[in-house]
């Protein structure tokens, strides 16, 4: 079943079955939604109206700390963007094999596509990133300028590193010259031309991001953010994940 990309704003791509399932109930998620990262906001925004105008625009790879807002800003950009004709398609890693007819089906449609792979990183000896590399640089045929790659990972390069790739690299007339290895694996991070880097916050912008949760609250302060810290330490994370789960905690037992 053709996806009607008038009508849907994203799809799935399912390996069973070996095509995209359209989505019906996007996450609603908003840029207003999302506190704690308005510089990578801003920039993710800029790329976006670029390519939708039919400017240049690069690749992105969303890399950092847990639950810090990647996916999330991700999504939020396509909500905001939808009547332009923004759509995405989510393919997961162990499906990149497929990504190249997934962009063979879609190059000459008037839609503006992000192929979305959330959470990317690769194993050791896994080679399924040369279906990625393929789309994002192209081969004998260019990519087509109607798709944009957005990744997420925890990691900024994408395949794994170990201190043994770094024994052949060199340093000739003052010039660092890495190691074969080393270069095939920061080659596929360097295909993304914009990297936004997310990082852990402090105490501080967390109970900030809190207090923005809770702008309506009229009750304790002082006892919300003791609440907040402790609800954070209980998993080891300052991030704006964790202010939104400790909103949906917090309010249902202590407010309305």
């Amino acid at each position: 079943m053709q996806i009607d990309w008038n009508h849907t704003h994203a799809a799935i791509w399912r390996q069973r079955r070996e095509a995209l399932r359209a989505v019906k109930n996007v996450d609603p998620i908003t840029l207003n939604d999302l506190l704690g990262v308005d510089e990578q906001k801003a920039q993710l925004i800029a790329n976006t109206q670029r390519f939708l105008d039919r400017l240049p625009a690069n690749n992105v790879l969303l890399w950092g700390a847990r639950g810090t807002g990647k996916s999330s800003l991700v999504k939020a950009v396509l909500n905001a963007n939808t009547r332009r004709g923004l759509r995405l398609i989510e393919v997961g890693k162990d499906d990149l094999v497929y990504l190249p007819e997934i962009v063979d089906d879609i190059r000459e449609l008037p839609q503006r596509f992000i192929i979305f792979c959330d959470d990317l990183s690769f194993a050791e000896n896994e080679n399924t990133y040369k279906h990625l590399k393929s789309v994002l640089e192209g081969s004998v045929e260019q990519p087509p300028d109607n798709v944009l790659i957005h990744a997420t990972s925890n990691r900024r390069h994408l395949l794994p590193e170990a201190m043994k790739d770094n024994l052949d690299t060199k340093i000739v007339d003052g010039e660092l010259h890495y190691s074969d290895a080393v270069e095939e694996k920061i080659s596929l991070s360097d295909r993304f031309g914009l990297w936004l880097s997310f990082y852990p916050i402090n105490t501080e912008k967390y109970l900030a991001i809190v207090d923005q949760l809770f702008a309506g609250y009229n009750g304790d302060r002082g006892a919300l953010h003791e609440a907040a810290r402790s609800f954070a330490q209980s998993r080891a994370s300052n991030s704006g994940r964790t202010a939104r789960q400790f909103y949906n905690h917090y309010s249902s037992q202590n407010t309305g």
